[in-house]
């Protein structure tokens, strides 16, 4: 039960020693701070005693309190949660403000007969149940996508009370046909059995993607063993579906089960907080956020406020929360712990790259950053928590068609821009067969030893054009050099783009829009067409060779004559006779140039 009194700023001693929430007012009545103590009594008065080091911005606070108003509860948690209540409500001007202005869309699952499951970002009371709130609404669309492939679920607004269905008021509709839907409205589909397909809808929607899985697959079986086959590949079909979807999921250790994660990274004006929520082993929100300080809060007190507020608006129940700072004060029923190694540690230093990415971004926009000549590469190194600028860049990619002609490119950026002068090409010679790791460890272990043995600097940063495993065979290379730990190295895979660490469990995902991201992207691409365009190069010379050494009396030694007189096939294919006869004689110009315009015809 919760009692509230109010007194005179002049009165703070009157105050009970019992934990609650205080709330100062000034001259005007208006209301100026809220906050929360496990004793009123100490905390309050604390504000008013002389000589208790209070910062200046608290001083002024001070100045203008006139009234106070406080509300005991029973411990120091529900103080904590009142606190957020009415901070939220009345955003008193001396507070810390969460930067967040957005309405965040939910998954509404309405109450009436042959449910429907639609978006939405109004919470109306009595309508039915929200799922949510969803970060962004791709994400939110996902999931329905995701629901209505699975299970089929209605689309329409019809009112399909028994009544209606029964007087037959309504005709199937083309969800039916293309079936999106099993015409519950003109009885074809029995309630029970669409609310059960609701039930396992319900379980996506919590994020428990296991029990949908469990009941696909029983039902995949048992149409199998009844030899229903066609019936077993529809269920296998969505399987399929839910297992794709679960792959495009940020996964950590299937054994960490629910689970907050915070990290925070703070200035002298503001705190910039990610959140990870971790549901069975999966990472199904992130959410950055900026807290403008106004009292010259500490980084406890900082993240103690948006633990509160974003459990509380992302509908958190996990028991667990884990940080990479401790909380200044422990509080009953909620225990946040710092992780020191493992799967746990790794997703604290995840949440703690993205806060750093949020903060970078905001002071960008902001203006803050002004080398407008270094802006993009310095913005990269914060990104990438490098330390140094990553002004020389080298980036490595693999090309081949079925193992043929392997091949590999090299392009350098200096200061953020293409250095063609030190591209490099790359035949590959110890791997057989399309093997993308054993010649990504070839490639970059013969570029580095000769940059070693002829004393030249190594670059700032190495970017590997794939995903963790080419990743790890250029981290192979480097430490039989000797140089891994000494120039940082990172893998960027094409599909979402993500950034991979070595050794680094969980990808970095950096905002599509940045300038950072665009610069990696330009260096990968660059590093792609070179390869390729060198790759081309490779087969058509191979291919032209072959073809004049099938002609009688001309050999390796006349093509490549050819080649290195007019330094390309198609230049060679464009000359005349007589230029051909000036190169390797009129009798074997003659067969050479017979030979290409027949070719020629032919194609």
């Amino acid at each position: 039960m919760l009692t509230s009194s109010s007194f005179q700023a002049s009165d703070y001693n009157s105050l009970p020693d019992l934990p609650g929430v205080y709330k100062y007012f000034n001259a005007e009545q208006e209301l100026i701070y809220v906050g929360k103590a496990k004793s009123l009594k100490k905390r309050v008065s604390s504000y008013f005693v002389k000589g208790t080091g209070l910062n200046y911005k608290t001083r002024r606070m001070v100045k203008e309190i006139q009234k106070i108003e406080i509300t005991i509860v029973e411990n120091e948690l529900d103080a904590l949660l009142l606190e957020n209540n009415l901070i939220k409500k009345t955003q008193p001007r001396y507070n810390i403000l969460l930067k967040d202005d957005k309405t965040y869309p939910y998954l509404l699952l309405t109450k009436e007969p042959f449910p429907r499951i639609y978006p939405t970002r109004k919470l109306i009371p009595n309508r039915g149940t929200y799922f949510g709130p969803f970060a962004s609404v791709k994400a939110m669309n996902n999931v329905l996508e995701l629901i209505r492939s699975i299970f089929t679920i209605r689309t329409c607004r019809l009112d399909l009370s028994a009544e209606n269905i029964q007087a037959k008021k309504f005709k199937i509709c083309l969800e039916y046909h293309i079936g999106n839907c099993l015409g519950p409205c003109e009885g074809l589909q029995k309630e029970e059995d669409y609310l059960k397909e609701i039930e396992h809808a319900k379980h996506i929607l919590k994020g428990n993607l296991g029990a949908a899985k469990t009941f696909l697959k029983k039902n995949m079986l048992e149409a199998a063993e009844s030899l229903a086959f066609e019936r077993a590949h529809y269920f296998k079909n969505k399987l399929d579906l839910l297992e794709k979807y679960q792959a495009k999921s940020l996964v950590a250790n299937p054994s960490i089960q629910d689970l907050d994660v915070f990290g925070i990274e703070s200035d002298e004006k503001s705190a910039y907080v990610n959140y990870l929520k971790v549901k069975n082993g999966a990472i199904i929100i992130t959410k950055t956020v900026e807290l403008k300080k106004r009292l010259d809060e500490t980084e406890g007190e900082l993240l103690l406020t948006a633990i509160i507020r974003l459990r509380d608006q992302f509908n958190s129940d996990a028991e667990e929360i884990i940080a990479n700072i401790p909380l200044e004060e422990e509080f009953e029923g909620m225990n946040v712990t710092v992780p020191k190694i493992g799967d746990k540690k790794k997703l604290v230093e995840l949440s703690l790259k993205n806060a750093r990415y949020y903060r970078t971004e905001k002071l960008l926009s902001a203006g803050e950053v002004k080398d407008k000549k270094d802006r993009v590469i310095k913005q990269l190194q914060a990104d990438l928590s490098l330390k140094e600028i990553p002004r020389h860049i080298e980036c490595f990619d693999n090309s081949n068609i079925q193992g043929t002609n392997p091949v590999a490119s090299m392009v350098c950026f200096l200061n953020g821009k293409p250095a063609t002068k030190e591209y490099r090409h790359f035949h590959v010679k110890t791997v057989e067969g399309p093997n993308d790791f054993a010649s990504m460890t070839e490639i970059v272990g013969r570029r580095y030893r000769r940059l070693l043995e002829e004393e030249k600097d190594l670059p700032n940063l190495i970017v590997i054009d794939g995903g963790k495993g080419q990743l790890s065979s250029a981290v192979e290379a480097m430490k039989e050099l000797g140089i891994y730990g000494k120039v940082p190295v990172i893998g960027i895979a094409k599909r979402l783009e993500e950034i991979y660490f070595p050794e680094d469990q969980y990808p970095l995902h950096i905002d599509k829009k940045s300038e950072s991201l665009r610069l990696l992207q330009k260096i990968r691409d660059e590093a792609h067409r070179f390869a390729i365009t060198f790759h081309r190069q490779v087969r058509s010379k191979k291919a032209f060779n072959t073809t004049l050494t099938d002609i009688e009396g001309i050999g390796e030694a006349t093509a490549n004559k050819l080649l290195k007189h007019f330094k390309s096939v198609k230049k060679i294919k464009e000359a005349d006779v007589e230029s051909l006869a000036a190169v390797i004689g009129t009798d074997k110009a003659e067969k050479v140039f017979n030979t290409i315009q027949q070719k020629k015809s032919g194609d």
